[in-house]
């Protein structure tokens, strides 16, 4: 955790200007807290990382997000310290620092075309990097898993374990339709409208690139068009005419396509039903629970993927 007393070191680290003054969190993520930078030189996000990260680990998304700020995507440009370094250890809390951009809050109905248009225009970096593809977005979780999860959260008498119940046949039935991914470039593998956001001048903004990594685009595609269409026809055609309009290489032509969306949604249910198990705090249990109500108040069925390939297959 952060505080007042981080405000010039990081400062003095990251090159941000004299009379640093530091507020926050601003923002919370599952991988870090967010704290707004103001110096005489201006606003800076700073983002104190949870778990313990080596500079190795995030040299090459980094990269792949100055080479998306390069092509002109708006992306928060990093900053880096005089070394050249991404992260700053400040006490044995991994530290990095971003230009500040401002964001409207998250928006699934943000424009689909500008979505569709956007998406392109990431994937047609054609960015090779190194880092692999990651079973977090390709296996599956399994039946004895969920089965396992169910009978823990049912003894913990979740309010959700009844619903979750009620999915567990149609997440096993999903995870039958998973497809290795073809045609791996790097992409950001979190494109969920917590990450791509409005800005004050209505263009769209990218954040959170530390997930990147090789992918399938054509999953990529599927998981934005399930994201910011869900069960509308019009809106998933407007974000694949715009999609294919601005150059994009991917294509959702079957239920395979899916299968990125498929696992994410799996592990990171997964990861937030483990964690609700262990948690101690109420309020962590709340907040553990409000994310795994996300998973199971907009669920992703067979259905509504079979919809989205008739919306837009090719």
């Amino acid at each position: 955790m952060l505080d007042q007393r981080a405000a010039d070191p990081v400062a003095a680290a990251f090159g941000l200007g004299p009379n640093p003054r530091l507020r926050g969190p601003v923002a919370r993520g599952e991988q870090g807290l967010l704290w707004e930078l103001i110096t005489d030189d201006g606003r800076f996000a700073v983002k104190a990382l949870l778990e313990r990260t080596v500079e190795a680990e995030v040299r090459e998304d980094a990269a792949f997000q100055d080479a998306a700020v390069a092509a002109g995507i708006l992306a928060p440009p990093i900053r880096r310290t005089a070394e050249g370094d991404v992260l700053l250890d400040l006490d044995g809390t991994p530290v990095r620092a971003y230009g500040w951009v401002d964001l409207h809050d998250r928006d699934p109905g943000i424009d689909a075309g500008a979505v569709g248009a956007l998406v392109a225009s990431l994937h047609r970096l054609g960015y090779v990097g190194t880092n692999p593809t990651d079973p977090w977005y390709v296996d599956p979780v399994g039946t004895p898993r969920w089965d396992e999860l169910v009978a823990a959260v049912r003894a913990a008498d979740a309010a959700f374990a009844e619903p979750l119940a009620a999915y567990r046949d149609e997440l096993v039935a999903m995870e039958a339709l998973l497809e290795p991914p073809r045609d791996l470039i790097t992409c950001h593998r979190d494109l969920w409208a917590d990450n791509v956001r409005a800005t004050p001048d209505g263009s769209l903004a990218v954040i959170d690139w530390e997930n990147g990594g090789l992918a399938d685009p054509s999953q990529e595609l599927a998981l934005v068009l399930f994201e910011y269409a869900d069960a509308d026809a019009h809106r998933a055609e407007a974000l694949s005419r715009a999609y294919r309009d601005a150059g994009g290489p991917g294509h959702v032509r079957d239920r395979g396509a899916f299968a990125m969306v498929i696992a994410q949604l799996g592990h990171i249910a997964e990861w937030a039903l483990e964690r609700w198990l262990e948690a101690e705090e109420p309020g962590e249990r709340d907040r553990l629970a409000a994310l795994i109500g996300e998973v199971l108040d907009r669920p992703l069925t067979i259905a509504a993927i079979d919809q989205l390939v008739e919306a837009v297959g090719s």
